[in-house]
């Protein structure tokens, strides 16, 4: 049931990071913690930095393995499904990391592994 591929990845990649830069401050977050409204756009920034430099497609500079962006993905996915509870956030602030990082690891779980040069 993996059908993520290294394509879909990477066009989900810019978007994503953008979305992450941009929707806290778009949708109000930092209500019950400082830290909700700076924490998505430093990883967005981040995101969009190892999208740049990752080995596929859409890559710019292609340095960094497909394999460790994905572990690098979802080390974010669950760090933001824990931050939520290890910094207090509530509401829309909790829910808004929840949400994504639930994405973020869904999206990793159906990932297809690579398996050599035929993997698009």
């Amino acid at each position: 049931m993996r059908f993520v591929t290294k394509t879909i990845h990477a066009r989900l990649d810019y978007p994503v990071a953008l979305a992450l830069i941009a929707l806290p401050f778009l949708i109000g977050l930092g209500a019950t913690h400082p830290l909700a409204l700076t924490i998505s756009p430093i990883v967005g920034v981040a995101a969009l930095l190892l999208t740049v430099f990752t080995d596929h497609h859409l890559g710019l500079i292609r340095v960094l393995p497909y394999k460790l962006h994905l572990a690098v993905d979802l080390g974010v996915g669950v760090l933001f499904l824990i931050l939520p509870f290890a910094l207090g956030f509530s509401g829309l602030d909790a829910a808004y990391y929840w949400l994504n990082g639930a994405a973020v690891v869904t999206v990793i779980a159906l990932s297809k592994p690579e398996t050599g040069l035929a993997t698009a």
